[in-house]
């Protein structure tokens, strides 16, 4: 039989009368606020009126199934919106496939995150008596390391020479760093990977969060726009943003970064610039698709 494959993501509101519904799976079952509610939409507006996640995953997940051939059947599986990480994994078995293979479309294991997008998928295909593995982390992974490093090199070659590239993820709550959890180490693996790649010296990139919970519990630091307010306070001349937590353009690069974090920029004074997304970028959805036939 085909070998199965569910993609995961985050998943994002289909249309704006999704919205709602979206946001209140975030928050568990919570209904937001009329006011949270609003700043949400506030912030789609900005970017265009929804994310464009939904596409670039479809995409992602075309370049990955032509990348593996026609052994493999590969379904998408979203966290927050459909389908779901547990529909797509049960039509796989459904429909004939004795072994399941997980990635989520994110390069850091945490927890949080990836842990938990592969609990529930294996727990769906234990469901169903079907064999699972995942990918737990494609962090250092040479084709994405490469992405950034190129892109990196030639954003700089026309950015102020006292430019400091800042890499940046998803924060998340601090007391993952009390339980153990190897996100922090992850997200800097990467850094220095691609810092290394891209010849950058070490006085010339840090890394920091972003996009942290509007939660009274506190989140990783530093956050990105106390980091670009310290940059222009010490004399640099530019910022070069590379959110390499994320893998597709999407609230969190198009807001947070390109017009938050740019507005700041723009305020202190300093010229600012930020790698691209990889997308469906043909090298790193091949490379995803070999841990996939490897796993």
């Amino acid at each position: 039989m085909k070998r199965g494959v569910v993609v995961m993501a985050y998943g994002t509101p289909a249309s704006r009368e999704d919205v709602l519904d979206y946001y209140t799976d975030i928050r568990r079952g919570r209904r937001p606020t009329e006011e949270q509610l609003a700043d949400l939409v506030r912030r789609y507006d900005a970017i265009g009126g929804l994310s464009p996640l939904r596409e670039h995953t479809e995409h992602q997940r075309d370049r990955i199934a032509a990348a593996l051939g026609g052994d493999f059947v590969v379904e998408i599986g979203l966290k927050h919106a459909d389908p779901r990480i547990e529909d797509a994994v049960a039509r796989l078995a459904m429909n004939g496939a004795e072994r399941i293979t997980g990635l989520v479309l994110a390069p850091h294991y945490s927890s949080m995150s990836i842990g938990d997008y592969l609990e529930r998928a294996g727990r769906m295909a234990e469901a169903h008596d079907v064999g699972f593995s995942g990918v737990e982390s494609w962090a250092t992974e040479p084709a994405f390391v490469d992405f950034l490093a190129t892109d990196i090199r030639t954003r700089l070659a026309a950015m102020p020479d006292s430019t400091t590239v800042v890499f940046t993820a998803h924060s998340l709550p601090e007391r993952i760093l009390t339980e153990g959890d190897p996100y922090p180490e992850e997200v800097a693996a990467t850094a220095k990977a691609v810092a290394a790649a891209a010849r950058l010296a070490d006085d010339r990139w840090s890394v920091a969060w972003q996009s942290a919970g509007r939660t009274p519990e506190p989140w990783i630091g530093p956050d990105i726009l106390t980091v670009i307010d310290r940059l222009a306070g010490s004399g640099r001349g530019g910022v070069l943003v590379c959110p390499c937590g994320f893998v597709a353009d999407h609230l969190e690069v198009l807001y947070d970064v390109d017009i938050e974090a740019r507005r700041r920029a723009d305020a202190a004074g300093i010229e600012f610039e930020r790698t691209a997304s990889v997308n469906d970028d043909g090298a790193v959805m091949a490379a995803l698709a070999e841990l996939i036939r490897r796993s």
